[in-house]
């Protein structure tokens, strides 16, 4: 072959170069079989907190991975150092499975989902009678993101010393949702943390709520020493002065086995994302009156069938009446 005045052979050419490196692309991966099982623990500015044979070890995501982002609760796959000690990073090669997740929009507009916790079994809505006022609307869209996500609700009223509980409980005596109702003075002193521990006890419980209602004074009381030991080891490994919850904090139950994991404070809860066939999986006692539903039934529309199925005595008209306030809910910003 002859080629700008020069005779060359099968010697002669020369493979280009790739871009990014010299190593030939695969799609096989490690398996890593040695790879130790955690769990995430927190996150902050791609570094994570996991939790492995009962150290606290700093890791990061694993290139392999890809965009795939591993966040509190999640199961995870470490290698590397695994030893915990300062100055020490290891990587996490596998994301578990997950159970459950609770996700949510910055707004209902926001096409975006974050999976803020993974794993959780339960999501404490922490809401105050009084001083700030309780916010029914902030309450049924956290309940919507539960039941969207897989996760049992909890309603955790506090401040009780300052308003009756009754009128919010009978707004939400419908749905049959546990509740726990404590006043500040027993927050103190302990009497009420201990009943909210009760229904936390094996179980792995995310806490959500806004600004004042006391959800860290009771997250603090129910976790006891084990938020400064966890932190400490951020504030070393990030080099802040003091933990801010900017991200979720997953927490030992102090005095009985279970997790806590404590949510930053939201002022909305977007639900762009919701489902609203998933939702409905929360109502067992509604679901078959759907069978004859049209295709895509809001179930708050004429044709729906549940109207038919509920006035033939199948189930509770309040039931249905408190799907469709959550289900509208989807529909309205939260604080209109």
């Amino acid at each position: 072959m002859r080629r700008y005045g020069k005779h060359t052979d099968e010697d002669d050419i020369r493979s280009r170069p790739n871009r990014k490196g010299n190593r030939p692309r695969t799609s096989i991966r490690p398996k890593h079989e040695d790879a130790a099982d955690g769990m995430v623990l927190t996150v902050d500015r791609g570094r994570l907190t996991c939790l492995v044979d009962g150290r606290t070890v700093t890791a990061m995501k694993a290139r392999e991975l890809g965009r795939k982002a591993a966040v509190v609760g999640d199961r995870v796959s470490l290698v590397g150092d695994l030893s915990g000690a300062k100055d020490t990073l290891a990587r996490i090669v596998r994301i578990g499975e997950r159970a459950s997740v609770l996700r949510r929009t910055a707004d209902d507009d926001d096409p975006y989902e974050r999976v803020v916790v993974a794993n959780a079994d339960q999501l404490a809505v922490v809401t105050a009678l009084a001083d700030p006022e309780p916010r029914p609307r902030m309450i049924d869209r956290c309940l919507v993101a539960a039941y969207d996500g897989g996760l049992e609700p909890l309603l955790v009223l506090t401040k009780s010393d300052l308003a009756s509980p009754k009128e919010l409980l009978e707004l939400y005596g419908a749905l049959d949702i546990p509740f726990v109702v404590t006043s500040r003075e027993e927050l103190y002193e302990g009497d009420g943390a201990d009943r909210v521990r009760e229904q936390l006890s094996g179980r792995t419980t995310a806490f959500v709520g806004h600004s004042g209602v006391g959800k860290t004074t009771l997250v603090n009381a129910l976790v006891g020493e084990e938020r400064r030991r966890v932190t400490g080891h951020v504030n070393a490994v990030t080099g802040r002065g003091r933990h801010t919850t900017t991200s979720a904090l997953a927490l030992p139950l102090a005095g009985a086995d279970g997790w806590v994991i404590d949510t930053p404070g939201v002022r909305s809860f977007g639900l762009h994302h919701v489902d609203p066939s998933r939702v409905i999986l929360a109502f067992p006692d509604l679901v078959p009156g759907t069978e004859e539903c049209p295709r895509a039934c809001s179930h708050d529309e004429p044709d729906c069938a549940l109207d038919a199925y509920v006035a033939q005595g199948h189930a509770d008209p309040a039931r249905l009446e408190s799907l469709r306030r959550l289900l509208a809910t989807r529909e309205r910003r939260e604080g209109d």
